[in-house]
């Protein structure tokens, strides 16, 4: 269950727009915070932070665009297969980014960090 205060969200007048962007923000959140060990923080460079352990899953600038870092190979593929872009700033590194641009993304947002979320507890394991 999310931890997340949601107050400030609720508590201004939003136009229609900000109230469904903002909807989806918890939906993604809440769903990715339901998984055991994981946690969430304000990130160093604005967003939201989400974690498993020490280690970062990814985060979320806003609620139009998620961050995530995968090896190189990994990376590659889900841009080849057109899941996700370079990451906006750090085109040549291993995050990738995906932007937001509605409802209908965040499934594929949900399964990127559900995909994250399985290869950071397979290493914990190890």
């Amino acid at each position: 269950m999310c931890n997340c205060d949601w107050s400030p969200i609720r508590n201004r007048s939003l136009s229609i727009t900000e109230v469904g962007d903002s909807l989806i923000l918890e939906k993604i959140s809440e769903e990715i915070l339901s998984w055991p060990g994981v946690t969430t923080d304000l990130h160093r460079f604005g967003g939201t932070e989400f974690r498993l352990g020490k280690r970062e899953l990814g985060h979320i600038h806003g609620d139009k665009l998620a961050d995530l870092p995968f090896p190189m190979q990994i990376r590659d593929q889900l841009i080849e297969s057109g899941r996700a872009s370079p990451h906006h700033i750090l085109p040549k590194s291993g995050w990738v980014s995906k932007w937001i641009k509605g409802e209908k993304d965040v499934t594929e947002v949900v399964k990127l960090f559900r995909m994250q979320y399985k290869r950071l507890i397979g290493k914990s394991l190890q």
